[in-house]
Protein backbone atom coordinates (compact mmCIF):
# COMPACT_ATOMS: atom_id res chain seq x y z
CA UNK A 1 0.00 0.00 0.00
CA UNK A 2 1.39 3.32 -1.06
CA UNK A 3 1.04 6.59 0.79
CA UNK A 4 0.13 9.87 -0.84
CA UNK A 5 2.23 12.86 -0.16
CA UNK A 6 0.77 16.23 0.72
CA UNK A 7 1.50 17.57 -2.76
CA UNK A 8 -0.25 14.65 -4.35
CA UNK A 9 -3.22 15.14 -2.08
CA UNK A 10 -3.31 18.84 -2.94
CA UNK A 11 -3.06 18.02 -6.63
CA UNK A 12 -5.81 15.52 -6.29
CA UNK A 13 -7.99 17.99 -4.41
CA UNK A 14 -7.14 20.72 -6.88
CA UNK A 15 -8.04 18.51 -9.79
CA UNK A 16 -11.29 17.55 -8.15
CA UNK A 17 -12.03 21.19 -7.35
CA UNK A 18 -11.34 22.18 -10.94
CA UNK A 19 -13.60 19.42 -12.14
CA UNK A 20 -16.38 20.70 -9.90
CA UNK A 21 -15.86 24.27 -11.12
CA UNK A 22 -15.95 23.16 -14.75
CA UNK A 23 -19.18 21.28 -14.09
CA UNK A 24 -20.76 24.37 -12.49
CA UNK A 25 -19.56 26.63 -15.30
CA UNK A 26 -20.86 24.20 -17.93
CA UNK A 27 -24.20 24.10 -16.16
CA UNK A 28 -24.38 27.90 -16.09
CA UNK A 29 -23.41 28.08 -19.75
CA UNK A 30 -26.14 25.62 -20.66
CA UNK A 31 -28.74 27.56 -18.67
CA UNK A 32 -27.77 30.99 -20.04
CA UNK A 33 -29.35 30.63 -23.53
CA UNK A 34 -32.63 29.50 -21.98
CA UNK A 35 -32.69 32.55 -19.76
CA UNK A 36 -31.96 34.79 -22.73
CA UNK A 37 -34.79 33.18 -24.74
CA UNK A 38 -37.19 33.69 -21.85
CA UNK A 39 -36.19 37.34 -21.49
CA UNK A 40 -36.55 37.88 -25.24
CA UNK A 41 -40.00 36.25 -25.23
CA UNK A 42 -41.12 38.42 -22.33
CA UNK A 43 -39.90 41.54 -24.10
CA UNK A 44 -41.79 40.58 -27.28
CA UNK A 45 -44.95 39.90 -25.28
CA UNK A 46 -44.64 43.30 -23.61
CA UNK A 47 -44.22 44.99 -26.99
CA UNK A 48 -47.27 43.16 -28.35
CA UNK A 49 -49.32 44.29 -25.36
CA UNK A 50 -48.14 47.87 -25.84
CA UNK A 51 -49.14 47.73 -29.51
CA UNK A 52 -52.59 46.39 -28.64
CA UNK A 53 -53.06 49.07 -25.97
CA UNK A 54 -52.05 51.77 -28.45
CA UNK A 55 -54.51 50.45 -31.04
CA UNK A 56 -57.27 50.35 -28.44
CA UNK A 57 -56.57 53.95 -27.45
CA UNK A 58 -56.58 55.03 -31.09
CA UNK A 59 -59.93 53.29 -31.54
CA UNK A 60 -61.34 55.13 -28.53
CA UNK A 61 -60.11 58.49 -29.83
CA UNK A 62 -61.70 57.94 -33.25
CA UNK A 63 -64.91 59.99 -33.59
CA UNK A 64 -68.17 58.10 -33.87
CA UNK A 65 -68.85 59.64 -37.28
CA UNK A 66 -65.59 58.19 -38.65
CA UNK A 67 -66.54 54.75 -37.37
CA UNK A 68 -69.71 54.86 -39.45
CA UNK A 69 -72.12 55.01 -36.54
CA UNK A 70 -75.43 53.53 -37.72
CA UNK A 71 -78.62 55.53 -37.27
CA UNK A 72 -77.21 59.07 -37.53
CA UNK A 73 -79.02 59.82 -40.78
CA UNK A 74 -82.18 58.10 -39.62
CA UNK A 75 -82.19 60.08 -36.40
CA UNK A 76 -81.74 63.36 -38.26
CA UNK A 77 -84.55 62.47 -40.67
CA UNK A 78 -86.83 61.59 -37.76
CA UNK A 79 -86.20 64.96 -36.14
CA UNK A 80 -86.85 66.70 -39.48
CA UNK A 81 -90.13 64.82 -39.80
CA UNK A 82 -91.27 65.92 -36.34
CA UNK A 83 -90.22 69.49 -37.09
CA UNK A 84 -92.16 69.56 -40.35
CA UNK A 85 -95.19 68.23 -38.52
CA UNK A 86 -95.00 71.01 -35.94
CA UNK A 87 -94.64 73.64 -38.69
CA UNK A 88 -97.67 72.26 -40.51
CA UNK A 89 -99.79 72.90 -37.40
CA UNK A 90 -98.33 76.19 -36.21
CA UNK A 91 -97.67 77.84 -39.55
CA UNK A 92 -94.57 79.18 -41.25
CA UNK A 93 -93.29 82.35 -42.83
CA UNK A 94 -93.85 80.73 -46.22
CA UNK A 95 -97.56 80.39 -45.49
CA UNK A 96 -97.70 83.95 -44.12
CA UNK A 97 -96.08 85.45 -47.20
CA UNK A 98 -98.22 83.37 -49.54
CA UNK A 99 -101.41 84.40 -47.74
CA UNK A 100 -100.43 88.09 -47.78
CA UNK A 101 -99.66 87.88 -51.49
CA UNK A 102 -103.02 86.25 -52.19
CA UNK A 103 -104.74 88.99 -50.21
CA UNK A 104 -103.01 91.66 -52.28
CA UNK A 105 -103.90 89.90 -55.51
CA UNK A 106 -107.53 89.70 -54.37
CA UNK A 107 -107.63 93.40 -53.54
CA UNK A 108 -106.15 94.36 -56.90
CA UNK A 109 -108.43 92.05 -58.85
CA UNK A 110 -111.68 92.93 -57.15
CA UNK A 111 -113.49 96.10 -58.08
CA UNK A 112 -115.15 98.27 -55.50
CA UNK A 113 -118.52 97.57 -57.08
CA UNK A 114 -118.24 93.79 -56.59
CA UNK A 115 -120.56 92.07 -54.19
CA UNK A 116 -119.58 91.61 -50.56
CA UNK A 117 -119.46 87.83 -50.94
CA UNK A 118 -117.05 88.13 -53.86
CA UNK A 119 -114.82 90.62 -52.02
CA UNK A 120 -114.68 88.42 -48.93
CA UNK A 121 -113.80 85.39 -51.00
CA UNK A 122 -111.14 87.11 -53.08
CA UNK A 123 -109.52 89.04 -50.26
CA UNK A 124 -109.84 86.61 -47.32
CA UNK A 125 -111.06 83.23 -48.54
CA UNK A 126 -108.27 82.66 -51.05
CA UNK A 127 -105.62 83.76 -48.55
CA UNK A 128 -106.90 81.31 -45.94
CA UNK A 129 -107.04 78.54 -48.53
CA UNK A 130 -103.42 79.32 -49.49
CA UNK A 131 -102.37 79.09 -45.86
CA UNK A 132 -104.11 75.71 -45.56
CA UNK A 133 -102.45 74.53 -48.78
CA UNK A 134 -98.94 75.40 -47.57
CA UNK A 135 -99.64 73.78 -44.19
CA UNK A 136 -100.87 70.67 -45.98
CA UNK A 137 -97.66 70.49 -48.02
CA UNK A 138 -95.56 70.64 -44.83
CA UNK A 139 -97.76 67.96 -43.25
CA UNK A 140 -97.40 65.73 -46.31
CA UNK A 141 -93.62 66.16 -46.23
CA UNK A 142 -93.56 65.26 -42.52
CA UNK A 143 -95.65 62.17 -43.19
CA UNK A 144 -93.45 60.96 -46.06
CA UNK A 145 -90.16 61.52 -44.21
CA UNK A 146 -91.47 59.79 -41.08
CA UNK A 147 -92.67 56.75 -43.01
CA UNK A 148 -89.34 56.49 -44.84
CA UNK A 149 -87.47 56.51 -41.52
CA UNK A 150 -89.73 53.79 -40.10
CA UNK A 151 -89.36 51.45 -43.09
CA UNK A 152 -85.63 52.13 -43.60
CA UNK A 153 -84.39 49.21 -41.40
CA UNK A 154 -86.18 46.75 -43.68
CA UNK A 155 -83.87 47.77 -46.52
CA UNK A 156 -80.68 48.18 -44.48
CA UNK A 157 -78.10 45.76 -43.12
CA UNK A 158 -79.67 42.87 -41.21
CA UNK A 159 -78.99 42.54 -37.52
CA UNK A 160 -78.86 46.28 -36.85
CA UNK A 161 -82.04 47.24 -34.99
CA UNK A 162 -83.25 50.82 -35.11
CA UNK A 163 -82.80 52.84 -31.94
CA UNK A 164 -85.94 53.28 -29.87
CA UNK A 165 -85.70 57.08 -29.79
CA UNK A 166 -85.52 57.21 -33.59
CA UNK A 167 -88.73 55.20 -33.85
CA UNK A 168 -90.43 57.41 -31.27
CA UNK A 169 -89.49 60.66 -33.01
CA UNK A 170 -90.41 59.25 -36.42
CA UNK A 171 -93.82 58.14 -35.12
CA UNK A 172 -94.30 61.61 -33.67
CA UNK A 173 -93.53 63.12 -37.07
CA UNK A 174 -95.96 60.76 -38.79
CA UNK A 175 -98.70 61.53 -36.27
CA UNK A 176 -98.23 65.29 -36.57
CA UNK A 177 -98.17 64.97 -40.34
CA UNK A 178 -101.46 63.08 -40.41
CA UNK A 179 -103.12 65.59 -38.07
CA UNK A 180 -101.79 68.54 -40.06
CA UNK A 181 -102.88 67.00 -43.36
CA UNK A 182 -106.40 66.33 -42.11
CA UNK A 183 -106.73 69.87 -40.77
CA UNK A 184 -105.36 71.37 -43.97
CA UNK A 185 -107.81 69.46 -46.14
CA UNK A 186 -110.67 70.37 -43.83
CA UNK A 187 -109.80 74.07 -43.94
CA UNK A 188 -109.13 74.13 -47.69
CA UNK A 189 -112.52 72.59 -48.37
CA UNK A 190 -114.21 74.91 -45.83
CA UNK A 191 -115.34 71.99 -43.66
CA UNK A 192 -113.95 73.88 -40.68
CA UNK A 193 -113.43 77.63 -40.33
CA UNK A 194 -115.29 78.35 -43.52
CA UNK A 195 -116.10 81.81 -44.87
CA UNK A 196 -118.66 83.74 -42.85
CA UNK A 197 -122.10 84.26 -44.36
CA UNK A 198 -122.51 87.62 -46.05
CA UNK A 199 -126.28 87.52 -46.44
Amino acid sequence: MGTKTVDEAVDANGTEAKSDEETVNATKTDEAPDAEVEETGNAEDAEDRDDLDAEALEGEDTPEAEKGTPGVGQGAAAVVSAGLGVVSLTGSWVATVAAARETLVGQLGTSSTASVAKQVKEVYGDAWATTALVGGLFALAALIVGVVVLVRPAFGAPGKPQAAWIKSVAWAGVSLGVIGLVLAVAKYSDIILGLPSTS
